[in-house]
């Protein structure tokens, strides 16, 4: 099988369980890290899958990578090659896709109950779930690109995923490892103080003190995404 290429796009914001999952299903995979300057493929071909992790950048800023990643994305979907967002991720894939990414009205930082929708798709994606604890860490959101079927919302962000065929875009996190949440409540102490307003940020110590109840079951949840999106990989 060609690997899946999993795209880095900052230091602490690696595929977490997600490589935890391949590994055991013996999946091969290579990580592409923007944030060290690797270059971004021109085509999609050499992949089974295409993953792209989040990062505090927004796709509607100036750099370099953004335009070329957005290429690679629709040459993926021409292909039939399986696509896979997380956050920026999902936000990249839609703006690939036509689709807006702009300001959610609130931050969302922590634990955060998702709704999952109504429909046939989204049973296929996550079986007989309804509802599940998720890990956010964003301040803008996505629209959804011509096609898609909504999967997912939450009280303060509408849109937190969605598929088109065997693509899957998350807003939410369910790649969290419990090594990557107290990461990210370092590196983003700073910014969930000044975010202590919002009325979906939860403070540092909160969410680090929910690991042990809630990350078993996001885990969960994570391995059937997971094993459902890899149904679709190109051999």
């Amino acid at each position: 099988m060609k690997p899946i290429a999993i795209f880095r796009h900052t230091a602490t914001e690696g595929p977490g369980y997600l490589a935890t999952f391949l590994d055991e299903q013996k999946i091969p995979w290579q990580l592409i890290c923007i944030d060290a300057d690797d270059s971004v493929p021109s085509s999609a071909a050499a992949y089974s899958g295409l993953v792209f992790m989040g990062g505090p950048m927004s796709v509607n800023d100036n750099l370099p990578w953004v335009p070329k990643v957005e290429a690679l994305i629709r040459d993926a979907v021409a292909k039939d090659i399986p696509l896979l967002g997380h956050c920026l991720g999902g936000q990249l894939i839609s703006k690939a896709l036509g689709a807006g990414v702009s300001r959610n009205p609130v931050k969302e930082i922590g634990w955060g109950e998702v709704q999952v929708s109504d429909n046939d798709i989204a049973r296929d994606w996550f079986g007989d779930l309804q509802k599940f604890q998720a890990f956010h860490w964003h301040g803008e959101t996505f629209s959804l690109p011509q096609g898609a079927t909504h999967l997912l919302s939450s009280t303060h962000c509408t849109n937190q995923a969605y598929a088109i065929g065997k693509h899957l875009a998350l807003q939410c996190h369910v790649e969290m490892t419990a090594e990557m949440i107290a990461s990210w409540c370092a590196v983003g102490a700073d910014e969930v103080t000044t975010s202590s307003t919002s009325p979906a940020v939860q403070s540092t110590s909160e969410m680090q003190q929910q690991i042990n109840d809630k990350l078993p079951h996001l885990n969960n949840v994570a391995e059937q995404l997971y094993s459902r999106w890899i149904k679709g990989l190109s051999v």
